[in-house]
Formats: structure tokens, C-alpha cells, sequence
């Protein structure tokens, strides 16, 4: 008889003793290898996922750049921010001057002109939120705009994703970005719209888009409108490299703007 079912015949009186045979009979199972208990289903199960609070925001380690992304505080309406609106406005008077940023020359449109390119587009957050652009406003990473090396500023531009064919439309209003391989920065809420924030940067075609009136609207008309009674001209440039210097760090006027994305996780 086999000692696997040896105690299905045993009398009731010796409850302990069977116990002792069925333990003895489990005993003789060979153990499991440390090999095969990695692979047991048990273990190897994905722990059940707690809900998100939110899934507007995926935040992935590298794809934003340093110490740069969108922030712990979503507006719940972000798929609800409307494109910018393009209108004719004055040519900043001060952010269309020729510029040396790393060396290189940057030379921005006198006037608001046809414009067309494609190339790389990334997106900066909440490292500039509230932050002076180049036309002096503070930057609103929740407002449709964007940062261009020498489209004039302000002006509106039409942004199309080539990979999902998402277009916005965004008012420029700052220089930048300063990297060979990048032609335009989003604010968060375009690249959003674009749907590439977790990316940190995607191809696009850039197209300007000019209001009615706008082949009138130009470089020197802009300067030789009076300046703002605010501030003179000279603490309006100082302010502009002032402003240049902080974005382009404490400790030298020849660093980068803003670093390049780090390469996503896998």
C-alpha cells in the first residue's frame, strides 16, 4: 500500500497518529528550488494599482528639463484653454534687437512677416512660471505661448504636431530655445494640447499667422513710437539683461537658457 494514502484507511481512534502519517507523507514531496518559487504565480503577481488622482499629468523621470515640469497643481480645465487669438499689437521695442547668445548671432524679424519651418519643439514649465519673458510679461505656463529665437515679438504662430497631425495656435512671446536642434518652446498647456509633454519634445511645423494690417506693422515704426512712462529706455534694456542673465544662470551669461531634456526613462 502506498504511503501517500495509507491514512485514508485508518480508524477513527488514532486521529493523531493520522495526522502524524498525512505530515509524513507531505514530507516526502522534494522542496521547491529557490528557482521555482520566483516563478510561482503568487509571487510573481503585480500588486494591485492604488486610482490616480489625476491622469491630465504623467510625470516620467528625464523628460523634462532639470529641475523643470509641470508642477503639483493641474487646473482642471486644461483641455478647456482656449488657442491663442491673433491680433495686431506692437512690436516689443527692446526683444527684436539683434542678440549673441553662446557665441552665436541672433538676428530677429524688424517686422511681422510669412514664416514657415519645422523642426523640434520642446516645452518649459514651472522653473519659468511667473518669471519675466522677453516683452516683460510673466510667463504663464497655463497660457497658449510660446519662445522663439527671432520670430518678432509678440506675434501668433500655428503649431502642428507632425506625429498626431494637433495643431495650436500660440502668441510668442519670448526668445529661446538656444539648442541647434530645437526651432520653438511651448508653454506647458500647448505641448499638452499637442499631447508630447511626456515626451519633453516632438517634430512640428511652425507657421506664422498674420492679423489684418500686419505687412504695415513693423521694426521701426515700433521704435519710433514714444517709450512707456513707466520706465526709460535705459532701465528698460537693463531690465532685458537683467532678465537674460537670470534665465541664462547666476554664474556665467554664456550658459544655456535652458538645459536640454534628458532622454526618457524606458
Amino acid at each position: 500500500m502506498k504511503r501517500g494514502t495509507f491514512s485514508l484507511f485508518l480508524a477513527p481512534a488514532g486521529a493523531s497518529c493520522c495526522l502524524v502519517l498525512l505530515l509524513a507523507a507531505c514530507g516526502g514531496q522534494p522542496a521547491r528550488s529557490p528557482e521555482q518559487v520566483a516563478r510561482s504565480p503568487e509571487q510573481t503577481k503585480a500588486p494591485a494599482k492604488l486610482p490616480r488622482k489625476s491622469n491630465v499629468v504623467q510625470k516620467r523621470g528625464g523628460a523634462y528639463y532639470k529641475d523643470d515640469g509641470p508642477g503639483d497643481e493641474i487646473p482642471d480645465n486644461l483641455d478647456d484653454i482656449a488657442d491663442a487669438e491673433p491680433r495686431l499689437e506692437p512690436l516689443h521695442r527692446f526683444a527684436n534687437r539683434p542678440y549673441v547668445v553662446l557665441g552665436k548671432a541672433y538676428e530677429p524679424h524688424s517686422s511681422l512677416r510669412p514664416h514657415q519651418e519645422r523642426g523640434v519643439a520642446s516645452w518649459y514649465g514651472k522653473k519659468f512660471h511667473g518669471l519675466k519673458t522677453s516683452i516683460g510679461e510673466p510667463y504663464d505656463m497655463f497660457a497658449m505661448t510660446a519662445a522663439h529665437p527671432t520670430l518678432a515679438l509678440p506675434s501668433y504662430v500655428r503649431v502642428t504636431r507632425i506625429a498626431n497631425g494637433r495643431s495650436v495656435v500660440v502668441r510668442v512671446t519670448d526668445r529661446g530655445p538656444f539648442h541647434a536642434d530645437r526651432v520653438i518652446d511651448l508653454s506647458y498647456a500647448a505641448a499638452h494640447r499637442l499631447g508630447y509633454v511626456d515626451d519633453g519634445s516632438t517634430l512640428v511645423q511652425v507657421e506664422a499667422i498674420l492679423p489684418e494690417g500686419a505687412t504695415t506693422m513693423s521694426y521701426a515704426r515700433v521704435m519710433a513710437a514714444p517709450a512707456p512712462a513707466a520706465a526709460s529706455g535705459g532701465a528698460a534694456e537693463r531690465d532685458e539683461i537683467e532678465l537674460l542673465a537670470l534665465r541664462l544662470g547666476p554664474d556665467t551669461a554664456r550658459a544655456p537658457a535652458r538645459e536640454m531634456p534628458r532622454p526618457a526613462a524606458p
